[in-house]
């Protein structure tokens, strides 16, 4: 593989992530709204682009080998398996199973050591988005609490960990016409914590954050056994370990850090994907330094055109930038959609993207808690 971690190194929270402040703005205005309001100047935009090129389904065969090009319904270990030997080289090995209630923790954890994987491994579905169902798994006695709440004939992953902490989504845009890719949004996630004072319980804690307490639903449920205990005076506590926004992870704008050596390790790594053209890189990396470099870094997922600038979700940002990065995206999707059916490609239709995307969302519902 192509990347190691020192001993004293390893997976502190955060490390190797520029210092996160804050500051007098610890959430954006617009951050939280609910998904449906959000993004329904962004729907009436597709249907604008719809009209434009007279096709709504055009972004569906942006990446051709992938179904409904990654807008729904994709599975991760299916995008993953289209991966060359040089992608391979970056990508944390995971195994698939399908969960027939049969199958035990222990004898999950037995192939996982024969294929080199041991704990802690991450276990998360195959079929999901925006964190559902991530957990770290550090003991067979957790992954049968897992196991219990999965659902039946699904499938599921589990993941080496990565050796490194800190974590980011790449975006990745390729014109069907170019040669190279570019690297068009570098999210950094950071892992929201609290910090002890010795005096209040980790429940008065996250109330006192002034970001944590919009979230502490989430927090107060994951957190339930914990949630009346005094943490000691400095002990830093990780209130999440999924890198979605939606299970409350911090999201910076890393966009300064794009530079050559990065943009390029990433399109050689990307180009080793048959015929992808768009989409998010979920990686964990050692330092930002090196990240700049286009060195030491994993790669734990690839997302297709359902992708979005993640970038989007600083507290700095504003509410014109983020439909102004939205809007982009989508022409770019159209345009690349555009060039693809010049190619062939078949768009699916609208009624078969609506079948799968419902029900991926009463799939969703059956998962168990994320970390």
């Amino acid at each position: 593989m192509k990347f190691a971690l020192k001993d004293s190194e390893k997976l502190a929270p955060n490390h190797g992530l520029p210092p996160l402040n804050l500051g007098s703005k610890p959430y954006s205005y617009f951050e939280f709204w609910p998904a449906w309001f959000f993004y329904i100047p962004v729907l009436l935009y597709w249907l604008v682009m719809s009209l434009r090129h007279r096709s709504f389904g055009l972004p569906l065969i942006v990446n051709p080998h992938i179904p409904l090009g990654g807008m729904v319904g994709e599975s991760k270990a299916a995008i993953l398996d289209m991966a060359g030997e040089h992608a391979r080289t970056f990508m944390l090995p995971f195994l698939k199973f399908h969960y027939d209630g049969r199958i035990s923790a222990e004898s999950c954890l037995r192939l996982c050591e024969q294929a080199g994987l041991q704990l802690p491994l991450v276990v998360k579905p195959d079929l999901g988005c925006r964190g559902t169902g991530v957990r770290l798994i550090s003991s067979e006695q957790q992954l049968q609490g897992y196991l219990k709440r999965f659902p039946l004939g699904r499938e599921f992953l589990m993941q080496r960990l990565a050796p490194y902490s800190a974590e980011a989504g790449v975006f990745y845009v390729r014109d069907p016409e170019a040669s190279c890719g570019r690297v068009v949004s570098i999210t950094l996630k950071y892992q929201p914590l609290v910090v002890g004072d010795g005096e209040k319980s980790l429940r008065e804690l996250i109330e006192c954050d002034p970001r944590a307490r919009k979230l502490k639903q989430i927090y107060f449920e994951r957190q339930q056994s914990q949630l009346d205990k005094v943490p000691a005076k400095g002990e830093h506590i990780a209130l999440a370990f999924a890198g979605s926004h939606s299970r409350g992870s911090i999201f910076r704008n890393g966009n300064a850090y794009i530079t050559e050596q990065l943009e390029a390790a990433i399109d050689s790594v990307m180009q080793d994907f048959p015929d992808f053209h768009y989409g998010r890189l979920d990686i964990k990396f050692a330092n930002i330094e090196d990240l700049t470099r286009g060195q030491h870094f994993a790669l734990i997922e690839v997302n297709g055109v359902s992708s979005e600038a993640t970038h989007i979700w600083d507290s700095r940002a504003t509410l014109g930038e983020a439909f102004a990065t939205l809007f982009w995206q989508y022409r770019t999707l159209f345009s690349m959609g555009r060039a693809m059916r010049a190619r062939g490609y078949k768009v699916p239709s609208i009624g078969v993207m609506l079948q799968t995307w419902f029900r991926e969302l009463r799939q969703a519902k059956d998962y168990p808690q994320s970390d």
